[in-house]
Order: C-alpha cells, then structure tokens, then sequence
C-alpha cells in the first residue's frame, strides 16, 4: 500500500514541475495559484498516507496484506467496521446544505435557517444510534 503513497508523491513533483513551466510561459497568477495549491494538495495526501501506512504497519508487526506478494485475499478478513443500512439524515443535511447555498444567494434569513437545519441534521446523524429504536 506503500505504492500509493509514492503515486501521490509523483503526482506533486509533476505539478510542482507543470506550476513552474506554467509561470515560466504565462506568468498568470490564477492559473500558478491553482497548481501551488494542487501541489500541497497532493503532497498532503501523500504525507498522510505515508504515515498512516507506517503506523499500520506497525501496528500489524510487519507489512500490510495487501503488500505481501505471498498474501491471500482471505488474509485481509474481518470486521471493515458499521456501515448504517438505512438513514434519513444524509438526505436533510444534503436539504439543509441546499437551504444554506440558496441563503447565501436570496437573503441572510434563508441562510441563518439553513444554518441552524444543517446544525440540527449533523447532531441527528451523530447521535443517530445513541437515542431511540436503535440504541445499543
């Protein structure tokens, strides 16, 4: 798994490349911008696989199943983690984030609504499992 690290890793070289080709020929500061931040992005990503890469593999006392060339598919088996089977609160959050995008556009009023729905959707998708029917 150590290979994506490094493909994020190449992928930021590449743009850091492409971001002083592109000042070099057309010193735009939008279009130099736009790639300094890909760069980071990308550096970022791969910095964080990195280390979590490192930190798993500790953890596991040697490489990753996916990294062992001997490894089965079966070895990697087990508990992924929860997945909820069935959840209305995607659906208002993603009403509220639509609610909060048109107040930005129609009025301060719509917006401060929105805000306070998507507020009170993202509790009810936390606490989800913690009240009601579903309690553990």
């Amino acid at each position: 798994m150590r290979v994506q690290a490094f493909m994020f890793y190449g992928t930021a070289l590449f743009f850091l490349a492409t971001d002083v080709v592109y000042w070099l020929w057309s010193k735009d500061w939008t279009g130099t911008t736009a790639l300094g931040l890909a760069v980071g992005l990308a550096g970022l990503i791969g910095f964080y696989a990195h280390f979590t890469i490192r930190r798993l593999e500790r953890a596991n006392n040697g490489p990753l199943y996916e990294d062992d060339p001997q490894g089965d598919i079966a070895d990697a088996a087990g508990e992924v983690g929860f997945f909820s089977p069935h959840s209305w609160w995607p659906l208002y959050i993603g009403l509220s984030a639509a609610t909060v995008s048109l107040g930005i556009v129609f009025g301060w009023w719509l917006f401060m609504f929105g805000l306070a729905a998507a507020l009170l959707s993202t509790i009810g998708l936390v606490f989800e499992y913690y009240r009601g029917h579903f309690a553990h």
